[in-house]
């Protein structure tokens, strides 16, 4: 018997003495550890739609959505249908709900605690399963740091003037440790939208901002992210 096989042999009966079936390949994984991240927002939004107050419960769906934007790669690679009944039937369910003239707010609420039962079920599906392409983290890096960006111009057309300068100063925090990737796939990107990053911060500085100027700035950014981004999400894909 080899000495990898004598480990592996040695390993799995550790394992049984100890009621264990197997490794979970990727518990402290940064797919774990980022997907288990976004937990809280869906216990706030339950607690949301319990004081049925739509603005607050819109507010902690919006919340959710923008974290849920960063990591749902990882759940959609690994089971599609899954990804569907999270971000299709449940959050989109109660999205939709929000809307009504008068909302069904035992329904919605029971919705809610679907979608935590849900998500705590894929967790364990990654947990279980072994570890993706080490190229979907950089794809969930990415997005996690856009999630930011795209909650600046809401922000600032619903006149959160706050909230669109805490959401820039949260994507200028996170930029330096995912700058390389974008610079690795394009020189002139990363170059466009630091320049803009300094425009930006510019334009925010006033209190009343030009929205105009912000938001031309803004889409300039965000389509030079994009396009490094999918470039990225190419590689994983491979």
């Amino acid at each position: 018997m080899t000495r990898l096989r004598r480990f592996g042999f040695g390993l799995f009966a550790t394992l049984a003495i100890f009621g264990l079936s197997g490794p979970t390949w990727a518990a402290d994984s940064f797919e774990v550890t980022s997907i288990k991240a976004i937990r809280p927002t869906i216990v706030a939004a339950i607690a949301a739609l319990q004081t049925k107050d739509v603005a607050k419960s819109k507010a902690a769906m919006e919340d959710f959505d923008s974290a849920w934007n960063g990591i749902e790669v990882y759940i959609n690679v690994r089971s599609k249908e899954t990804y569907n009944l999270l971000e299709l039937e449940l959050e989109g369910g109660i999205d939709k709900g929000l809307e009504a003239p008068m909302p069904d707010w035992a329904k919605l609420t029971t919705m809610a605690q679907t979608l935590l039962a849900k998500f705590d079920d894929a967790v364990k599906m990654v947990e279980a399963g072994k570890p993706l392409s080490p190229a979907y983290d950089d794809v969930a890096r990415l997005r996690i740091e856009r999630a930011h960006l795209r909650e600046v111009l809401p922000a600032l057309k619903a006149g959160n003037l706050a909230k669109a300068r805490k959401s820039y100063a949260a994507f200028d925090a996170g930029w330096d440790p995912i700058e390389d990737l974008i610079k690795a796939k394009s020189q002139d990107a990363y170059v466009a939208i630091e320049k803009a990053m300094i425009e930006i911060e510019q334009a925010l500085m006033p209190d009343k901002p030009d929205v105009a100027k912000v938001t031309a700035l803004f889409n300039g950014l965000t389509m030079q992210y994009n396009a490094a981004l999918a470039e990225v999400v190419k590689d994983a894909r491979k």
